[in-house]
């Protein structure tokens, strides 16, 4: 019954996605429209109201219209929130079609959203209300391993460097492990790592219990490439430090090609030593990624 339950819930906020993503068809009032800025780990959300649609005039109808906005939000924020990414292969609705994730749960989360305050468009044709949501509250929700994942170890390589984080470059495209073409390897909240025998380096589940940031942060490669002493930029020297092991990413991998695939030799370099091991413990990892992906519609291609 919760399944049958569960599905009808997603079903349902599926169709309205279609009827109210992005643009108003004629006639409609209001719409949201939606982008996931990856470097910051947020969805940020803006509902629009057709002011002269609604019957609302300005300004004395501009109380109103936020009322109408706040009353819309829930639901129209759903049709973004089912689309969000989180593995290689689901997105959040995948997780609410299944009954790990429940519409209430999701309900919740996008009510932690902060508000802007409501502006017209120049034209004073629409009232605009900016929402911002950190990605980070969505992943808590989402279920992982009762008991936290075992880090690959080897033997042999403990004589490997202590790192103070560790940065995965996979900014160009890269061949798709097991598939034709190449790709930009693409954001999710819940990246993997694989070496080049396809032995699971990095998983969520492999995070100490109660990590509360995300699994790994997103930069872009100028981020990377400064003239500082460690060549970060600020805000990354205080994720990863100033000695990161830099690692050139070989592949991806996944139906959506999200994990990165790297030299074996790399590989050894973390889980050969204790200290490695724990920068994945404590999510001291960096993705860099190519600039058009890190800003990205929920849903585009």
């Amino acid at each position: 019954m919760k399944q049958t339950t569960g599905r009808k819930f997603f079903l349902g906020a599926l169709f309205f996605l279609f009827a109210v993503l992005v643009f108003p068809l004629p006639g409609e009032d209001i719409a949201i429209s939606g982008r996931i800025a990856w470097e910051r780990m947020e969805i940020d959300a803006t509902v629009s109201l057709d002011m002269a649609s609604a019957g609302l005039k300005f300004p004395n109808g501009r109380v109103q219209g936020e009322e109408y906005i706040r009353a819309a939000y829930p639901s129209l924020i759903q049709s973004l929130l089912l689309l969000i990414p989180v593995d290689s292969s689901r997105n959040a609705g995948d997780f609410i079609k299944s009954g790990d994730l429940s519409m209430e749960a999701l309900k919740n989360f996008a009510a932690a959203a902060s508000l802007s305050a409501p502006a017209f468009s120049p034209d004073l044709l629409l009232l605009r209300a900016p929402y911002a949501l950190k990605l980070s509250g969505l992943g808590s929700m989402l279920p992982g391993s009762s008991r936290p994942a075992e880090i690959l170890r080897t033997i042999g390589s403990n004589s490997s460097p202590g790192y103070t984080g560790i940065i995965i470059i996979a900014s160009k495209q890269l061949p798709a492990h097991g598939m034709r073409g190449t790709y930009l390897a693409r954001p999710c909240i819940f990246p993997k790592i694989w070496d080049t025998e396809m032995n699971l380096i990095f998983e969520k589940n492999m995070l100490k219990p109660g990590h509360s940031g995300p699994a790994v942060r997103y930069a872009k490669e100028r981020d990377i490439f400064l003239s500082t002493p460690s060549g970060l930029s600020e805000e990354l020297v205080s994720l990863a430090g100033e000695r990161p092991l830099r690692i050139i990413a070989r592949e991806i991998f996944g139906k959506r090609p999200t994990d990165p695939v790297i030299d074996r030799e790399d590989a050894l370099l973390i889980t050969g030593n204790e200290r490695n091991r724990e920068l994945l413990r404590e999510g001291k990892l960096v993705f860099v990624l190519a600039d058009e992906v890190l800003t990205e519609v929920p849903g585009g291609n």
